[in-house]
């Protein structure tokens, strides 16, 4: 048995009578609670052999503050503390955390059945809460998406944030609403049959406002070095603390808030020579979890490594996680596209890159990367429906100097043709807020920290990044108020091109849910053909049909010749007039060994007829 196994913060004993304060803090000799309720009592706190101080009390009442007193009488907040009303820098709440739930015949979703929505609560509407979203369910539900991607809630310093700058892991960020504000957009959106996936930082903690270091220096390690914030210690001395912490911390998310599944921050960035990873006992403790309730639950990867040991099996040397982000199909399309080939685009910009995105996943596949000055990657094999691709997201728009969207880079006709692109493939698709109407407005890098000299550094760091950009407009300031608020949505979709490119996103969403051979999702289920000139095609298939995608990513009109041995009848053209389009010259009907015109930035799917 695991002694660390041990859940911290406080839990309600004996039909919630008594209540349980449990610290993790090896390094401290001497802990107190303080509880304000509103009279204030200071109770001694015995440690165990691990390291968790503990105390047990009388039932206070809900939103009764407390704080943690330590070594030479300095307070702290509790570091799973699941309720900061005041900020960071406040005493923690003691809150009801029952909810009634009645989302019990939902049994959660596998990966081939995830259409993913990312979005930012604060700027997805023009509240910027939990309750914002819940009024666009319906809105979310026409369009098809089978599950939401919340970028990081857990409480972090000041207003507003991307996310990543989280420092109380266990608490929702106050600004976005209450614990059960999130346990009702859950449930509401199952009773949808949408799932909730929730982003999770486990590589570092932000900036300002931690209590992490306070309680104990062993959270951190000085072995290595992360970009974004100090490096958590999952491997050296007092590493198991620290391992239990964050796994008591999923376990909540996906058990007491009903999340189906997390997407993990930058997992190349948490350092591990354990015999066995941190990540790989995650996954296997939430197998165990998915065992006793009987719901699927999902460990989706961000990874800036073509390492497929991540998705391999245990018995194979790997992890088991359900799924990964592959940022490289992106890079590929974007660059032919846009023909952007500066930073990391310059290891793209050809078709036949893009071509091997469909039929590798990995671009880099143990090949030479200019970029990397290096030999990158390797080969997989695992199936489609574990690799979630996009055209947009969070990072590609937002880490951009002007946080500008696709839509300000590429035609009407290549936005039609970015969207086929992704949902008419057998991997998993996610679009990033607005991007389903073309939404104009971009999405910027803010932040809203108290510190004067952090929030400088910060600015001084992405001007000197972006020192080769002319801001025309004025450099975007992280912390100015007035760059949040140019980053929310604003849900115009009255123009013709906008609604256009909506009903096309809802259309192919359709298609891509009700046509047989889109749900083959295996290896052996598509066929990629070599890119010739601008012209790219691959043929899905399943045991009894099979459809042709023929994609122009060029500016002019080229001809494509059918050398399978199929005939095909025309479904869908995305240069017709029923999307806006210049209307498709050729025939409906594409016989083996025959040709077809093909317009310009513009896709064409074809079902076989013989």
């Amino acid at each position: 048995m695991n002694p660390f196994n041990q859940q911290p913060g406080y839990s309600y004993k004996n039909q919630n009578k008594e209540i349980e304060f449990i610290l993790w803090a090896p390094t401290q000799k001497n802990v107190s609670l303080k509880v304000f309720s509103p009279e204030i009592h200071v109770y001694p706190m015995l440690c165990d052999p691990w390291g968790y101080w503990k105390v047990v009390i009388a039932a206070v009442p809900f939103g009764a503050r407390y704080l943690f007193v330590l070594d030479d009488g300095i307070e702290t907040p509790d570091p799973a503390s699941v309720s900061q009303p005041e900020g960071v820098f406040a005493a923690s709440e003691i809150i009801d955390r029952t909810f009634e739930w009645t989302d019990n015949e939902w049994k959660g979703l596998e990966m081939k059945d995830l259409i993913l929505y990312e979005l930012h609560t604060g700027t997805f509407t023009p509240e910027g809460t939990f309750k914002g979203i819940i009024d666009k369910l319906d809105y979310l539900t026409e369009l098809g998406i089978t599950a939401i991607e919340l970028m990081p809630i857990a409480q972090f310093s000041g207003h507003h944030n991307w996310g990543y700058d989280g420092v109380f892991y266990f608490a929702v960020q106050n600004s976005y609403g209450t614990a059960n504000d999130l346990k009702t957009l859950v449930n509401e959106a199952h009773q949808r049959n949408m799932a909730v996936i929730l982003d999770v930082v486990y590589n570092h903690t932000g900036p300002e406002g931690s209590c992490l270091k306070t309680v104990t220096p062993v959270y951190y390690t000085h072995k290595y070095n992360t970009p974004w914030g100090d490096a958590l210690n999952f491997a050296g001395p007092y590493c198991n603390g620290v391992r239990n912490f964050f796994i008591q911390n999923a376990l909540m998310w996906l058990d007491e808030f009903h999340l189906d599944g997390l997407r993990m921050d930058a997992v190349h960035s948490i350092e591990d020579n354990s015999a066995v990873h941190f990540v790989h006992e995650l996954k296997q403790t939430v197998n165990e979890l998915e065992m006793q309730i009987g719901k699927k639950k999902l460990l989706i990867a961000e990874l800036d490594l073509n390492d497929k040991r991540f998705l391999d099996a245990p018995e194979h040397g790997g992890y088991g996680l359900d799924g990964q982000w592959v940022d490289e199909f992106h890079h590929a399309l974007r660059s032919v596209l846009t023909g952007e080939q500066n930073g990391y685009y310059e290891d793209f910009g050809t078709l036949q890159h893009v071509e091997k995105a469909y039929r590798n996943t990995y671009v880099y596949n143990g090949i030479y990367s200019k970029h990397r000055k290096r030999i990158f990657g390797t080969q997989t094999e695992h199936p489609y429906s574990q690799y979630v691709i996009f055209t947009q997201n969070h990072d590609q728009v937002g880490n951009r100097p002007t946080g500008n969207r696709l839509t300000g880079s590429i035609s009407f006709e290549g936005l039609k043709l970015a969207a086929a692109a992704i949902l008419l493939s057998p991997y998993v698709p996610l679009l990033f807020m607005g991007e389903e109407y073309a939404e104009k407005n971009p999405f910027l890098y803010f932040v809203d920290h108290e510190d004067e000299t952090l929030k400088n550094n910060i600015s001084e760091g992405r001007q000197n990044e972006f020192c080769y950009f002319n801001f025309e407009s004025g450099f975007p300031e992280p912390y100015n108020r007035d760059t949040f608020e140019r980053s929310k949505l604003s849900w115009d979709i009255d123009t013709v091109e906008r609604a256009t490119i909506l009903d096309f996103y809802k259309h192919l969403i359709r298609f891509r849910k009700l046509h047989p051979v889109m749900q083959a999702r295996e290896r052996r289920s598509m066929f990629v053909h070599p890119a010739e000139g601008s012209i790219l095609s691959f043929e899905r298939f399943d045991a009894i049909g099979r459809l042709l995608i023929v994609m122009n990513t060029g500016k002019q009109k080229s001809t494509y010749t059918n050398h399978s041995t199929f005939s095909y009848q025309k479904l869908m053209d995305s240069s017709d007039l029923i999307w806006n389009g210049p209307a498709h010259p050729g025939d409906s009907e594409l016989k083996a060994g025959k040709s077809a015109v093909i317009n310009p930035l513009s896709v064409s799917v074809y079902q076989s007829i013989s």
